[in-house]
């Protein structure tokens, strides 16, 4: 399951300075906020919306900070941001994908440019990478007190396509379009649904040579984690 969203791993630091969390609620609010401008501001209506309320609220991020959001994007005067794409290369040919949402593409191109040459790799143009990629959905289920056999039971009824268990969670893949009826489904079986998003899995992976490239593939994967635009990051790195 390497390579899907990176959300799944923030959600398993358990300690999380503020800054940290502060960067996190800028990043989902941004989400928020081009869902809302698309697809209204009623969850009730707009069921991408919902999913990111669901996931803003796994991530921790106050009620009333989620509210704010909703409130100022429906309104004229809020940024706007839009969602872009990047594709590259990382070290030792890694393909990567880059979700981001900006107000200035010329600033987050730039950056994003900067991070794949720092670290030896290289930005490509549209399609370069995604090709090697299959769009699905992504359900991360709490897996507390939960019985894996019952769960394979109930996730497959519910139409998913796979599940993998990690720790304190399970990763359930779907169809990309059938995400939401099985995540109602899990739903209404009695399971916590921490997220549910759409998500980009490899077709096939690449291994690093040495401690070098997997370091410098690492250090590129941070860097881009660590940037306020970037909300998604996809790669086929087998670690």
């Amino acid at each position: 399951m390497s390579g899907h969203s990176k959300w799944k791993n923030i959600m398993h630091k358990k300690e999380k300075t503020d800054a940290q969390r502060a960067k996190i609620f800028t990043k989902v609010g941004k989400e928020i906020a081009i869902c809302v401008r698309e697809g209204g501001p009623n969850p009730e209506s707009n069921s991408r919306l919902r999913d990111l309320i669901t996931k803003a609220k796994g991530l921790n991020v106050p009620n009333d900070n989620i509210e704010r959001i909703i409130k100022k994007a429906s309104g004229a005067d809020g940024t706007q941001y839009e969602m872009i794409q990047y594709e590259g290369y990382g070290i030792g040919g890694v393909a990567v994908i880059v979700k981001a949402t900006t107000d200035n593409r010329n600033r987050t191109a730039s950056e994003v440019r900067h991070y794949f040459d720092k670290f030896g790799g290289n930005l490509g143009t549209t399609g370069c990478v995604s090709f090697m990629f299959e769009d699905k959905g992504l359900i991360v289920v709490n897996a507390e007190d939960c019985d894996d056999d019952k769960f394979m039971e109930d996730v497959l009824d519910c139409g998913a396509d796979d599940f993998t268990r990690d720790e304190d969670c399970y990763s359930v893949v779907t169809d990309v379009d059938g995400y939401e009826a099985v995540k109602e489904g899990l739903e209404a079986k009695g399971y916590e649904i921490i997220s549910a998003d759409p998500t980009k899995l490899p077709s096939t992976y690449v291994e690093l040579n040495d401690d070098e490239q997997a370091e410098k593939m690492q250090r590129l994967l941070d860097a881009l984690d660590d940037n306020d635009d970037v909300v998604e990051v996809y790669h086929n790195w087998d670690m």
